[in-house]
């Protein structure tokens, strides 16, 4: 088919931000498209401005286009209105740089950021005019294969794929792809052979040739394997040398404002601080550092490939890189006569961290974020976050003194083994500061207080804990509301509503696939964005299949318990998990004591 660019071109004029659709920004790489051998459309199922802003995607698009026979174009989540003109001319779901047909590909290739985004994929392979379920596709059909945090607990979505790739990507998926070019472009074999060779590859999973199966009381029970020869559990991949794998020189510049419209430099993955709840901190494993002279080389790179005027340090806790002064003072003096700005993510409360921040804002002055995470020492000891109430506040005293006026800290409520007093603590805690930062800088201060709601996720020590219901989240809610006011003092909170399903569906069986496929029936798309989020139709979409939403958010009867992720490893083993949850909620019944020992 040839390209639709003439067909889009008549629409962008009736529809809002029309530059998500062009895809001629600098840096793109657009090949000749009937020339590759294969051909890969990476789809992120959400607006352009936050796909954009993934590094992964940056990352496996530089990788494949590094290939001469090999092509790696985009695709994003089309706004309503976009969606609406698509459906109105029957016009397909297209890729930006070539404007081809996303079924024109030979694998779409969908990055899992959200359980919230579960319905927006469902809704591109619609537009894209692909069969949604893998049983109901032709040999002609894209293969569609996904990867990212999603991965390590995919059944809610498993009928909609081909496969999926379980850890990082830069080395396996070109595995994956110099498979496919041999296998199908030599005509060895057809898709269901193919994907019996896939399985064989390390980090693969083929849910096609698993199956499910639960207890007579409606339990999940096991997944295992339908075919002989393949293997029970699936491992995850990972790069061991961070500096030999590839990393993007360039950067596609977008013409719109995106979400993090600046450079990242990415310094290590993985972290050792252990934070019980968190899921990163686990699937990132083992930490790994990129040295001091890739990363000022990749700077250079990056900055003289794009004009940017940001670079933001990268990582899950960018304090900890070994190196992380000496960089920081190589890049300031590189950087200090170009006016580009330095920034670091969310710092832990140490005046080390702090040392950090006067670092990075020699160039541009910019406010701190800090992650407390609880209100009392006795909740930040249950979740292992290691930072005392005298951390706290000695650091911000000194950033007060430092002549920094405005903060964001960040909690969480519904922790396991939360009371009444903990709750009482966050108020207190941001009262306290507030205090504080006053004496020190008067009412210039600005504090930003956001709370999110914990939910459970696979492969975490609290993987097995509940989830508090949506009227306890309001009522936590409220009491934050009444007592973080006052001039200066902002609290934003998250959605009960849109924490509960993302709690149902980070722990769901594949049994929620009807559920999905129901919610995209009638309607749910952009689950993660306020204005579209309707709860009302996805508890009637799990009335539709009889099933009880509230039984995944609740937790697990006890650690025994199967879980539908079982047969999927993230390089933790249960059993140290099951001892991690233990020393967290300090349980005192037999089993919790027989896994303690």
């Amino acid at each position: 088919m040839p390209s639709l660019e003439k067909d889009i071109e008549k629409l962008l004029p009736h529809i809002s931000k029309p530059t998500r659709y062009l895809g001629d920004e600098w840096n793109a790489v657009v090949k000749e498209f009937d020339r590759a051998a294969v051909r890969v459309l990476l789809a992120f199922p959400d607006t352009y401005e936050i796909g954009m802003s993934h590094l992964g995607l940056k990352i496996l698009y530089s990788i494949i286009n590094s290939y001469e026979d090999m092509l790696a174009e985009r695709v994003y989540a089309p706004w309503t209105d976009m969606e609406k003109m698509l459906r109105q001319q029957g016009l397909p779901l297209f890729s930006l740089e070539n404007k081809r047909p996303s079924r024109d590909f030979d694998i779409l290739g969908f990055t899992l950021q959200y359980e919230l985004s579960y319905t927006n994929i469902l809704n591109m392979l619609d537009l894209a005019q692909i069969p949604l379920l893998a049983a109901e596709r032709q040999e002609n059909d894209p293969l569609i294969i996904a990867g990212g945090p999603g991965a390590f607990n995919p059944e809610p979505i498993a009928p909609f794929f081909d496969v999926f790739l379980l850890g990082e990507a830069e080395e396996a998926f070109v595995d994956f792809l110099q498979l496919y070019k041999s296998f199908c472009h030599e005509k060895k074999g057809n898709r269901q052979e193919f994907l019996k060779k896939v399985v064989l590859l390390p980090g693969f999973y083929v849910p096609s040739l698993y199956q499910d199966s639960y207890t007579e009381s409606g339990k999940f029970s096991a997944t295992r394997p339908v075919v002989e020869g393949i293997p029970a559990r699936i491992k995850k991949v990972f790069v061991k040398d961070l500096d030999a794998s590839p990393y993007p020189e360039k950067f596609i510049v977008p013409y719109m404002n995106i979400v993090h419209d600046r450079i990242v430099l990415e310094l290590f993955r993985g972290c050792g601080r252990g934070c019980r709840f968190c899921q990163a901190g686990i699937i990132y494993r083992p930490v790994r550092h990129r040295s001091l002279e890739r990363l000022q080389e990749l700077s250079r790179s990056l900055l003289q490939s794009s004009g940017y005027e940001e670079m933001s340090l990268s990582s899950l806790s960018s304090g900890d890189y070994p190196c992380i002064l000496e960089l920081i003072n190589n890049l300031s003096r590189e950087l200090a006569g170009q006016r580009v700005n330095l920034s670091l993510p969310s710092l832990r409360l140490d005046s080390f961290s702090l040392q950090l921040a006067r670092e990075t804002r020699k160039v541009r002055k910019s406010g701190l974020t800090f992650a407390p995470e609880a209100g009392t020492q006795r909740l930040r000891d249950v979740i292992n976050k290691n930072i005392t109430e005298k951390d706290i506040f000695d650091t911000l005293e000194e950033a007060f003194k430092s002549g920094w006026n405005s903060i964001k800290l960040y909690f969480m409520i519904g922790l396991p083994t939360e009371k009444e007093e903990d709750l009482v603590g966050i108020a207190d805690l941001v009262q306290r500061i507030l205090r504080l930062g006053r004496k020190i800088v008067g009412n210039r201060l600005k504090i930003t207080v956001n709370t999110a709601v914990f939910v459970p996720k696979p492969h975490t020590p609290f993987q097995w804990a509940p989830q508090i219901s949506r009227e306890e989240m309001r009522q936590r809610q409220a009491y934050l509301q009444k007592h973080l006011r006052g001039r200066g003092l902002k609290y934003n909170w998250h959605d009960p509503d849109t924490s509960f399903l993302e709690a149902v569906l980070a722990r769901g069986d594949r049994r929620l696939s009807g559920v999905i496929l129901k919610a995209f029936q009638v309607g749910c798309k952009f689950d993660s964005w306020t204005e579209h989020f309707n709860l009302t139709k996805w508890l009637q979409a799990f009335q539709a299949e009889n099933i009880e939403p509230s039984d995944y958010a609740a937790g697990f009867t006890d650690l025994t318990t199967p879980l539908p992720w079982d047969h999927l490893e993230s390089g933790v083993s249960k059993k140290i998990l099951q001892k991690e949850y233990c020393l967290g909620v300090s349980l005192e019944d037999e089993e919790i004591k027989r896994l303690r020992d």
